[in-house]
């Protein structure tokens, strides 16, 4: 019997270095996501984890190496529409006057361009809302929400694109318990439907069921590659610090849109 065949690498990093300043961040990293997995990336502060989800989607310049989106070399892909991105936390609208929808709605961009947004659009955005569990709450003003809601709207923003690909940096830090339920909540329907999800996280807490795999890197290498480590299921890895689960009650007033 033939072996089944690999899916398809949506992510594939080789040799990824990359410097901040005169300080190497990444020192050789390799990093693969198939298609339909979902990747947890681990680490210490300081270990890289944030650059490197960072120089997959060129916002971080690789010094040496190669990294592919879907199969097609980074700086010639352009079908930005198929990938997600949440930031960490920042505010929705970095101080700008806008509703959840508004917010929500720019995400669809990546799809609709300069044309005016049509019903499916309009639908995809509404369905976005819903699935972060602010559909009661669409017309009202981003400044009026706290911390784990902002973060959720980020979310929203991100599917509204209806993205076959979704990174998200550290999508739970400091969020109340209430949103991560929903955040674990709208990423299992994410999964279930297929989407490609890499994740930037603290620990792994409620999403611990979804990852099927975990890298870890240290000092910007990676040290693990392969199922979680039993331990970071329960406890953050050394080196983190911990973020109460009820931190970002209040709103968070610093930050801009990326």
């Amino acid at each position: 019997m033939p072996e089944p065949a690999t899916p398809e690498p949506v992510i594939s990093m080789r040799a990824g270095t990359a410097t901040l300043g005169a300080r190497p961040v990444l020192r050789g990293v390799d990093l693969t996501v198939h298609r339909g997995e979902v990747v947890a990336l681990l680490g210490a502060n300081g270990s890289g984890k944030s650059t490197a989800v960072r120089s997959v989607i060129g916002q971080v310049p690789l010094t040496g190496g190669t990294v592919e989106l879907f199969g097609t070399p980074l700086r010639r892909f352009r079908r930005w529409a198929r990938v997600g991105y949440v930031p960490q936390r920042t505010t929705a609208a970095g101080g700008v006057p806008a509703t959840i929808r508004e917010v929500v709605s720019s995400g669809r961009l990546s799809r609709t361009g300069l044309r005016p947004p049509g019903k499916a659009d309009r639908a995809a955005v509404d369905r976005a809302i819903a699935l972060v569990g602010l559909a009661d709450r669409a017309g009202d003003s981003v400044d009026a929400l706290s911390g784990g809601q902002h973060q959720r709207v980020l979310i929203a923003r991100a599917l509204a694109a209806e993205p076959e690909l979704l990174i998200m940096d550290e999508p739970m830090a400091g969020v109340d318990l209430a949103s991560q339920e929903i955040l674990a909540s709208t990423l299992r329907e994410q999964v279930a439907a297929g989407t490609t999800v890499l994740l930037v996280l603290h620990e792994l807490g409620p999403l611990e069921p979804l990852i099927d795999r975990a890298v870890v890197l240290r000092d910007g290498c990676v040290m693990h590659d392969g199922p979680p480590p039993e331990a970071v299921g329960q406890h953050a890895l050394p080196g983190h610090d911990h973020v109460h689960p009820h931190a970002a009650m209040e709103p968070v007033r610093t930050g801009l849109l990326t």
